[in-house]
């Protein structure tokens, strides 16, 4: 039993040794009862003591170790966070100033966008000065006459010709018929031997002739000329006006846009769009096909039943193709009526182009005089003001002692002329009938209305200057009479002593 339980255990029991009690298991035994009691003996008491003082000790150096590797620790703890500190007022600095540059850049940048702006406005400008209208009309003019083929260089008009080339052509008909083969080398040579045999008295007849036509011919380039300088200074003048009122309005221009700086702008319009041309909203309108007019028809019934506009091109397209002659016969109708209807039109229409057109042209014409005789005036004034001031400067280079005599406010005014008594009553109804039309405008139109007067009109005027100037006759001779009899160089004393 003892074998199969130990095989079944795996392990053997040994048999057990008897304890023999000696002295030394005695003791060994007793001194671990006084051990576990708390009694050592004197021996054991010293090595316990001894033990437990190296144990203190190192202890308190394990303490001071571990006392000196904290305060290492923290002396290491300090100078890593003195090095964050450091490094952070650095990073704070470095911040600073990349602040510091992006506000400049911002500045900068807002300074830049707001000259932008300036400059965007400045090209939006747009004057609402005209050209100048001699300029307008003058260019006109050129147009006109490029269409018309006559626009050559220098002036059309033609010379006048001289006494012999006058004589040649009565003559050379005659040369010719006793030479009829004669070249044209003989008949000028022919013409020229007898023109010098001619006499004074049969060449006087074509030397007056010649004469008058070359008076004639300086007498119209003269004055042709004298419009085109007038025309001219008036054009300067017109230009200096428009400089000033353009200049003007930029400067307001400028301050506009100068007190919206600080608020948002509208955008500007795309650029390169191009305009649609006005249309004529009284011009007729096209005639509709007859499809247009079945379509059209057509549309409502399609809308009601929610077709769309894509649908609806298809639909209608599809029925009227399927359509015979004679379902499309009543819509063709009413497209020929609205056809024949619109050529009535049109013809009134372009009946009505025409005589605004020549309304149109009628005006300019008249605004071309106008401005003609403004001109005119102009250049009288420019030259009456250069003939003053050419006169001052005579008489400063004469050098004349003494003053002037005054004028004697006694004398009788000469009477003012038949256009001066035209003149005030024209020019206020002018000025009536166009209110704040410039003076030199109004003087022009009275010109021009003095030269479209007929003779009837004009004697009536003449006749009322006449008496003025007979009245003046009678005055002035009497004045004259007053200061013979009063010997003394001012009638004024002579008029005293009469009164």
């Amino acid at each position: 039993m003892a074998t199969a339980g130990s095989r079944k255990g795996g392990r053997g029991r040994k048999a057990l040794t008897a304890v023999l009690d000696n002295d030394a298991n005695i003791s060994a035994g007793k001194a671990d009862v006084a051990a576990a009691a708390g009694i050592l003996s004197p021996p054991q008491k010293a090595k316990r003591a001894t033990s437990k003082s190296s144990k203190g000790k190192a202890a308190a150096a394990a303490a001071a170790e571990e006392q000196a590797s904290v305060v290492d620790a923290v002396s290491e703890l300090q100078g890593m966070l003195e090095k964050l500190r450091l490094e952070k007022e650095k990073a704070e600095e470095m911040v600073r100033e990349r602040d510091e540059v992006i506000r400049k850049k911002e500045e900068e940048q807002g300074r830049l966008q707001a000259e932008l702006k300036k400059v965007q406005r400045a090209k939006e400008f747009k004057p609402t000065v005209s050209i100048p209208l001699v300029k307008a009309l003058i260019e006109k003019d050129q147009e006109g006459e490029k269409k018309k083929g006559k626009a050559k260089a220098g002036h059309e008009r033609k010379k006048p010709c001289p006494a012999y080339v006058l004589w040649c052509k009565d003559q050379w008909n005659e040369i010719k018929k006793e030479s009829p083969d004669a070249d044209f080398k003989e008949v000028s040579n022919a013409l020229g031997a007898k023109w010098k045999a001619l006499g004074t008295e049969e060449k006087q007849p074509y030397e007056e002739r010649y004469r008058q036509e070359k008076e004639a011919y300086l007498q119209v380039v003269g004055q042709e000329k004298r419009e085109a300088e007038a025309m001219k200074l008036l054009e300067e003048e017109q230009m200096q006006r428009t400089a000033k009122e353009l200049l003007k309005q930029y400067l307001k221009f400028r301050q506009e846009a100068d007190d919206d700086d600080g608020g948002d702008n509208k955008k500007a319009n795309k650029k390169g769009k191009k305009k649609k041309k006005e249309k004529d909203p009284s011009k007729p309108k096209q005639p509709m096909s007859a499809y247009f007019v079945y379509t059209q028809q057509r549309r409502a019934a399609l809308v009601a039943e929610k077709k769309n506009v894509p649908e609806i091109g298809r639909i209608t397209g599809e029925e009227w193709k399927a359509m015979s002659e004679a379902e499309k016969a009543p819509f063709e109708a009413a497209a020929r009526k609205q056809r024949e209807e619109y050529q009535v039109e049109m013809a009134a229409y372009r009946q009505r182009k025409q005589e605004e057109a020549a309304c149109q042209e009628k005006e300019e014409e008249e605004q071309k005089k106008i401005m003609k005789q403004e001109a005119l005036q102009l250049l009288k004034k420019k030259e009456k003001t250069d003939n003053i001031i050419k006169k001052t400067k005579e008489q400063r280079k004469k050098k004349v002692g003494g003053a002037a005599a005054a004028a004697d406010p006694n004398r009788p005014k000469k009477p003012a002329s038949s256009f001066l008594l035209f003149s005030k009553e024209a020019r206020r109804q002018l000025a009536e009938e166009r209110p704040g039309v410039a003076s030199s405008t109004l003087n022009a139109l009275v010109s021009v209305k003095w030269k479209e007067l007929g003779e009837a009109e004009k004697q009536a005027w003449n006749g009322r200057a006449a008496e003025a100037m007979a009245a003046y006759k009678r005055d002035i001779e009497e004045y004259t009479k007053a200061a013979a009899a009063s010997g003394d160089a001012s009638p004024c004393t002579s008029s005293s002593a009469s009164s």
